[in-house]
């Protein structure tokens, strides 16, 4: 395979994920689009080996991004990094926590009330994402009656979270 072949190759396998990476900067997918095509531009125009060419794309992406910000921005400086105080913070908010801890405890409530054998097969199926048949098999059941549990689990879920 070429070295062209393979940049292509790599670019098209972290593409996605670039582009993830460069939308909370930008705050725009749009934008983080744009980075990492101007990134892919950048990278297959240098010459020579590159010793870690995934390392190296996304550093030409977290350029490319800053960049953009400073020229949106109107920043002068290539050393400043207060666009980083722009970028919006992407943790839940104490209210956020509140009621996600509040539901957490209402949830766990409402498993502690089931009966064990359907609190495990729920807890091997939607917790530690087991499959129906692992669950069958680990709990000596049929696939019919560990799905019979497991919906019971989320029933009775569903309810204390209706509360």
């Amino acid at each position: 395979m070429s070295d062209s072949q393979h940049r292509l190759t790599l670019y098209l396998a972290q593409r996605g994920a670039l582009v993830d990476y460069a939308t909370p900067m930008l705050g725009s997918r749009a934008s983080a689009e744009d980075v990492v095509q101007e990134a892919w531009l950048r990278f297959i125009a240098v010459q020579g080996a590159i010793n870690e060419p995934a390392a190296y794309l996304r550093r030409i992406v977290r350029n490319l991004a800053m960049d953009h910000l400073r020229r949106d921005r109107g920043e002068q400086s290539s050393d400043d990094d207060t666009w980083l105080d722009s970028v919006a913070d992407q943790a839940p908010g104490p209210e956020a926590h509140a009621v996600s801890s509040h539901e957490l405890r209402a949830v766990n409530a409402a498993l502690a009330r089931l009966p064990t054998r359907t609190r495990r097969a729920f807890e091997l199926y939607r917790l530690q994402g087991y499959t129906l048949q692992q669950v069958a098999d680990s709990m000596g059941l049929s696939v019919g009656t560990v799905h019979q549990l497991v919906h019971a689990g989320l029933r009775c879920c569903a309810k204390a979270l209706e509360r």
